[in-house]
């Protein structure tokens, strides 16, 4: 497995870079926009970035070495699980409190909060504690959740209420933010790699690296974003006219109020409309699948003595290439709707799945193939982001959209629960352990939920194959998705 994670990585890179450049050839030229030579807007930009990557790169550090540092500390397999668990049950019962924090404590503020619970998470990984280790899975779920919120909260807050920018610039720095994050996945597998094996510090090194790099992140919290609302000035909360109470309501927490009221809207929404409740369950479905998966290539490969941080490169650099094929294929050159790529994924996922069923025999393992359908699954997950994220704009509507998204992951944690708790039943009752029955009947698991979604694409198309609001308007009128 060392030759052949070096080489794959190398090739992966290759196949990267030739998928960009040929990508970038059919993407026609677009007009330069507004946004791109405005001095204020590249500078307020670049400093959200600043902080928002240096947030990344520490969470990516995290990827390679989880699994393996807990079995460095001698704990079983189905002790494993219950601590991923953990993490995944936080993140549902806190994300609530997550999308509450940045009205009520402040967005900056939130953000510092981040910075602090993931450094506390990071800490405790230097704990052989069992019971630490879990209250670091309980802080490691509060800010994956705050990760994806806070931040965000922030920029857009900051964009629209205080420089007053158009709301159309905003997907440009997140695009540009996707763009970076790939990277930064791809390097903290090499950088992992470095500390933990080729230096030979263990582990638990590149958790500890990752706590000074977010103590610079709130550094830029502190400083460059604390003195650009100082320069700004002060501001009043302005409550979304789609939110507003209205004037006849008692004033009494009207924050709450509001969250309330715009969960119970989206909820509303996701089942009075069969398209979202769909593109709920496709969602649900694949993403908690990739959860387990997350928990269970580690022990697949590590028996074979990889260098996980370079298989972690691996995976990552193969979702790039996914991100890069989706551009090329929904080209003006080759005319792919974001149906017909989400179609693609599922059922490139499903292949992983059923091959990883064939490949982790009890007593037969063959980690080539595994590793191959890794590569294959991560392949499938940079084709399935942009297509489903396209979708959720197309399909949910914009005032309700973030109410509804969160209804969607409280199932999609829940399943991938429920398979880790199933998983940790079976290691527990069979004695067994990596590569045993338990890890296969999960993958043969999770094949089942990936054709579960598939037909639920099927479903969600054919329901709307002639809704032009779901395709991409340079493919408009070439035939149905």
């Amino acid at each position: 497995m060392l030759v052949t994670s070096y080489v794959a990585f190398l090739l992966l890179l290759a196949l990267c870079l030739g998928l960009e450049l040929t990508a970038r050839r059919a993407v026609p030229v677009q007009p330069v926009p507004t946004a791109s030579t405005n001095p204020s807007f590249r500078g307020f930009q670049t400093l959200f970035l600043r902080g928002y990557l240096l947030a990344l790169w520490a969470d990516w550090l995290q990827g390679p070495y989880l699994y393996k540092l807990y079995r460095h500390y001698s704990f079983l397999e189905s002790q494993i699980a219950i601590l991923y668990v953990c993490g995944l049950a936080s993140c549902v019962l806190l994300a609530p409190a997550a999308a509450w924090l940045p009205q009520a404590l402040g967005r900056r503020r939130t953000c510092l909060l981040f910075c602090i619970a993931y450094s506390a998470c990071c800490l405790t990984k230097l704990s052989r504690s069992y019971f630490v280790l879990l209250f670091g899975r309980i802080l490691g779920g509060l800010s994956t959740s705050l990760l994806a919120t806070a931040f965000e909260a922030w920029y857009v807050h900051r964009h629209l209420e205080v420089h007053d920018f158009p709301a159309e610039w905003i997907p440009s720095t997140f695009t540009r933010a996707a763009s970076w994050n790939h990277g930064l996945a791809v390097a903290a597998g090499l950088v992992a790699n470095l500390l933990a094996e080729w230096l030979g510090l263990g582990p638990v090194a590149p958790f500890l690296l990752a706590v000074p790099c977010l103590t610079a992140c709130g550094w830029v919290l502190i400083s460059h974003w604390g003195q650009e609302e100082r320069e700004k000035g002060p501001q009043v909360e302005k409550p979304s006219p789609l939110l507003a109470a209205p004037s006849a309501a008692p004033a009494r927490g009207p924050t709450q109020a509001r969250f309330t009221r715009s969960c119970m809207e989206g909820l509303r929404c996701l089942l009075s409309d069969r398209r979202v409740l769909l593109l709920g369950a496709v969602q649900a479905l694949f993403e908690s699948v990739l959860y387990i998966f997350v928990f269970l290539w580690t022990p697949v490969l590590d028996p074979h003595s990889p260098p996980l941080g370079i298989i972690f490169s691996c995976l990552m650099a193969a979702s790039m290439a996914g991100s890069s094929l989706y551009r090329l294929a929904s080209s003006a050159r080759y005319r792919l709707q974001p149906g017909q790529l989400l179609c693609l994924s599922v059922l490139l996922a499903f292949f992983s799945f059923f091959m990883l069923t064939f490949s982790t025999v009890p007593g037969q393992p063959r980690p080539g193939e595994s590793f191959l359908a890794f590569l294959l699954l991560e392949l499938a997950c940079g084709l399935y982001f942009p297509a489903v994220s396209f979708l959720q704009g197309r399909i949910i509507p914009e005032e309700r959209r973030t109410a509804v998204l969160t209804w969607f992951r409280l199932p999609l944690h829940l399943l991938a629960c429920l398979g880790l708790l199933a998983l940790h039943g079976e290691v527990s009752g069979t004695g067994g352990g990596e590569g045993g029955a338990g890890t296969r009947h999960m993958f043969g698991g999770c094949a089942a939920m990936m054709l579960a979604a598939l037909l639920a694409v099927i479903s969600l198309f054919t329901l709307s194959r002639h809704d032009s609001d779901l395709r991409l308007e340079s493919v408009q009128g070439e035939g149905d998705i």
